[in-house]
């Protein structure tokens, strides 16, 4: 590019590990939707996109997307995951600079895994924008010295491939403050740009979950609180329950609560933290019933689902339909997950006029303006509150004295001005604009790798075909052609005509 270009109309390519349904997931597809409406040309690379398990925009084409390395295993004997999945993009990269295709761009935004970022740098004059979520190494177990010494390698390799980037953001100030404290070699303080939530009007409900919801609740006179996570301990659901049950609300016959989160049979944890929550609540002397929404969805049988006597419902797997009709109808989200990188239901409770209590520690303290009596009623979004059933079982009883705020009015500004998909698209122009044009760094290592490469390509072809100058003239051509790196193919050729009698 040369400072004469617009500065709007970029190719852009993301990559991205696995494009399913999650959160990373979704903060990709809305940044290429983002970018793409505001006029640049966009296409999404991936090692693995299941069509039947994908966002809509990526199945229905409004998103470019391309596969490769979809067959190479994963794992090994369900080990070495972090292995595959840097192998896998590898691959993924190589197939794009043996196409052509990673010089057809002039920015990668890659997320998740940086270990592909010096390849890019070397073969491309695209700048790099790596997205990052969450330090890698944190996330990673760390129980035994052998696993220890095993994740030693990938630590350092995340620390140096990230510093190819051009430029790092980060999803919170959060998670900010975890990449300097953890990734101490960088040396930098990235920027913050926000995942997004669409603040579009939802998609029609099923039917089968409206006629669903009539057997949970009695709906003209019930009221229910919500919590949404994956049954996994860390979530600390428990605390809903406890705080829950310790309610002067609980005592309500027309009050229940609902705990909704995603469920795999193939998961120990999941099947054994689901147990401990249906114990804990038989403990706490609340009724429950659990219903698992992929057999229900299949076999359309309301009269075996009727829970409505329950206190407390466990709904496993729900599909996008139920999950917006149960915000939607909900009078307060209970969000229990104690250091959150950044948390997206909060702000799916903002979309749809609700307040949120949740913990104070993590992504919720930048997404949600705590209620300080007399102070903030025209900002207000909820509650922050430390992690104890008793603080809580007090908000909750707080929440049902607060009929004069409007949540709804509050939560829409708060989305509009820093969650939506605007101001997430606005936030990556910004941060695009400030080092696209930036000259080209060339480091250190890329120099020694470069000569090394080139001298040992010299060796073997010396050695392969001995008094043979022609090979140099092709190594010009696909340096030039496909490389499309001239001072690589301007070596080769001045190679070539130094052996050339």
């Amino acid at each position: 590019m040369t400072s004469s270009e617009p500065t709007t109309g970029y190719k852009v390519a993301f990559i991205h590990p696995d494009l399913g349904i999650g959160g990373a997931e979704r903060l990709v597809v809305d940044a290429a939707l983002g970018l793409q409406e505001s006029g640049n040309r966009v296409k999404i690379y991936t090692s693995h996109c299941d069509p039947n398990h994908c966002f809509e925009e990526v199945k229905d084409g409004t998103l470019k997307h391309q596969v490769y390395g979809d067959r190479l295993p994963t794992h090994l004997f369900g080990k070495f995951f972090i292995l595959f999945a840097n192998l896998r993009q590898l691959y993924l990269i190589f197939q794009l600079i043996w196409t052509g295709q990673l010089n057809e761009y002039d920015l990668f935004i890659v997320d998740q895994l940086s270990t592909g970022l010096p390849l890019i740098h070397m073969f491309s004059d695209a700048k790099i924008l790596f997205y990052c979520h969450f330090p890698d190494q944190k996330l990673a177990v760390r129980d035994s010295s052998l696993r220890k010494l095993y994740r030693l390698p990938f630590d350092l390799l995340e620390q140096f491939t990230m510093s190819v980037a051009d430029k790092v953001v980060v999803n919170s100030k959060f998670t900010r403050g975890i990449y300097k404290e953890t990734l101490n070699f960088l040396n930098t303080s990235p920027e913050v740009i926000y995942p997004c939530v669409s603040t579009s009007v939802s998609k029609e409900i099923d039917q089968i979950d409206k006629q669903l919801l009539t057997k949970l609740i009695n709906t003209d006179k019930d009221k229910f609180y919500l919590s949404i996570n994956r049954f996994e301990r860390k979530k600390n659901v428990s605390l809903a329950l406890k705080a829950f049950a310790l309610s002067e609300r609980s005592k309500d016959n027309d009050v229940k609560l609902l705990i909704c989160g995603g469920y795999d049979e193939r998961v120990d944890e999941n099947k054994e933290y689901l147990r401990e929550l249906q114990l804990e609540a038989g403990n706490l002397k609340l009724s429950s019933s659990t219903i698992f929404y992929p057999e229900y969805a299949k076999n359309k049988d309301l009269e075996s689902f009727n829970a409505r006597k329950s206190k407390v419902i466990f709904l496993l797997s729900i599909s996008g339909s139920l999950k917006e009709l149960l915000l939607e109808k909900m009078d307060l989200l209970l969000y229990t997950p104690s250091f959150e990188h950044f948390g997206i239901v909060p702000l799916e409770a903002m979309k749809h006029g609700k307040p949120t209590l949740a913990v104070n520690s993590g992504g919720p303290l930048e997404t949600i303006i705590s209620y300080k009596p007399g102070e903030n009623e025209a900002t207000t979004t909820g509650w922050l509150r430390e992690p104890d059933e008793k603080v809580w079982a007090v908000a909750i009883d707080e929440s049902t004295k607060c009929e004069g705020i409007d949540f709804a009015k509050n939560g829409k500004e708060r989305l509009d001005k820093y969650f939506s998909r605007y101001a997430m698209t606005h936030s990556f122009e910004t941060e695009i604009e400030k080092f696209i044009w930036s000259k080209k760094v060339i480091y250190p290592w890329e120099t020694a790798v470069t000569s090394l490469s080139f001298f040992g390509i010299h060796l073997l072809v010396n050695f392969c075909l001995p008094n043979q100058n022609w090979p140099f003239l092709l190594l010009a051509g696909v340096a030039i052609v496909i490389f499309r790196r001239i001072f690589w193919g301007i070596y080769f050729l001045f190679v070539f005509s130094l052996s050339y009698e």
